[in-house]
């Protein structure tokens, strides 16, 4: 495994600035995100340290001669919008930009894009399908062209009340994840893994590390702290945010030797980046740094 972490945490910085923490850290990979430039759609959103609208080969260039001057390699080109929104003019600007995206991905010679499949949350997972099979037909025929990997993050993104009842992520779930491989067998279509998303779900985060492992793309290592009486008191049925916090690892419920341990018996042998979503580290730029070394002191003693 490659040991990096996700830049969303370090918003506020060039693409070389973030190059240059990585390298200062001894992180040996970045995912680094790639929204279209302009005002966040919502927390850890629209964070560009590559504006790929019109990425050229000059760019690239530039770009795959920084990362070998410091040592870092870049693991994935990161967006992570809704293209299954029911606002279908929205859903558009969000297609195209992953297909920018990809082509950027082509350019650098790194051929791995990380994103959300996208839902529409008023509607139950059948009744998504039609347009989930339209909509990703298009976007994996796309990548597959051009042997470019997707990667898509099992976060349900439901935790709020405009997230309700069925949330913006399609890819939630083992059972999708089946029924979404059945539906496209390309070897381009995997998986983004992030454990903490299971834990608020209930589920078992180390289950996946065996039947979906060849679908492991990407990893992310993030934690989340579970407040169990509070979920006694609003129940599942509450938008999850109200009974569970994100945190850095080693903050919160996740078994990080177990799990670490699971992926390399496993065989895993992807990038492993750090996505920090913890408030308690939000209040300035040198918190925000502080966060990825905290996390990554704990984490390297399982690595």
């Amino acid at each position: 495994m490659k040991f990096g972490f996700q830049s969303a945490i370090l918003d506020g910085l060039s693409f070389e600035e973030v190059i240059d923490f990585a390298a200062e850290q001894k992180f040996e990979c970045v995912e680094i995100m790639c929204w279209p430039k302009g005002k966040a759609e919502r927390k850890y959103a629209g964070v560009t340290h590559l504006d790929v609208a019109d990425f050229t080969e000059g760019d690239a260039a530039h770009v795959k001669a920084y990362c070998a001057a410091k040592g870092v390699e870049i693991s994935a080109l990161g967006y992570y919008p809704n293209p299954l929104t029911p606002d279908l003019d929205e859903a558009a600007v969000y297609i195209n930009h992953i297909k920018k995206v990809i082509d950027a991905s082509v350019l650098l010679g790194i051929n791995l894009v990380t994103t959300f499949v996208g839902n529409d949350w008023t509607k139950s997972v059948d009744a998504n399908w039609p347009r989930f099979r339209e909509v990703w037909g298009d976007i994996l025929a796309y990548a597959e062209a051009r042997k470019v990997r997707i990667g898509i993050e099992n976060c349900a993104m439901y935790f709020t009340d405009d997230e309700w009842p069925a949330g913006k992520n399609l890819a939630y779930s083992p059972a999708i994840w089946r029924r979404m491989f059945e539906e496209f067998s390309t070897p381009y279509f995997g998986l983004n893994y992030d454990p903490s998303h299971f834990v608020w779900m209930q589920m078992d985060y180390i289950k996946p590390l065996g039947e979906f492992m060849p679908r492991f793309f990407h990893a992310h290592a993030k934690d989340v702290k579970l407040d169990r009486t509070r979920l006694d008191e609003v129940g599942t049925m509450a938008t999850p945010l109200s009974y569970h916090d994100p945190r850095i690892p080693g903050r919160g419920d996740i078994d990080w030797g177990k799990y670490v341990s699971g992926l390399k018996a496993a065989g895993y042998d992807g990038a492993f980046c750090i996505e920090v979503e913890d408030s308690d580290y939000e209040g300035s730029l040198e918190d925000r740094k502080r966060s990825l070394i905290e996390s990554a002191a704990h984490l390297r003693q399982f690595l």
